[in-house]
């Protein structure tokens, strides 16, 4: 089964976002935090550390990626057959 570049490279967008997520609440530790007096929110966090996030999540985002294709590519899960459109 042959997918297209378009269908891997929206698969590879959709996996980042979903590790994204996962993994930015990773490391937030409000601890013995004082109450903020210049008006930002209580919860949060002093450091949010996202370029270093954004980094971890595009490689763990890569693996997942590329397992994903290869078990579409060596047909590990049956996909079922849609008819083409095209005449």
């Amino acid at each position: 089964m042959f997918v297209g570049p378009i269908t891997l490279f929206a698969i590879y967008i959709i996996i980042w976002w979903l590790v994204l997520f996962t993994i930015l609440p990773l490391g937030m530790n409000q601890g013995a935090q004082e109450r903020p007096t210049d008006g930002s929110d209580w919860g949060a966090p002093a450091q949010t550390n996202l370029k270093k996030k954004f980094i971890t999540t595009t490689w763990v985002a890569a693996i997942v990626w590329l397992i994903l294709v290869l078990v579409i590519q060596f047909q590990l899960i049956p996909l079922p057959d849609i008819p083409s459109t095209r005449t």
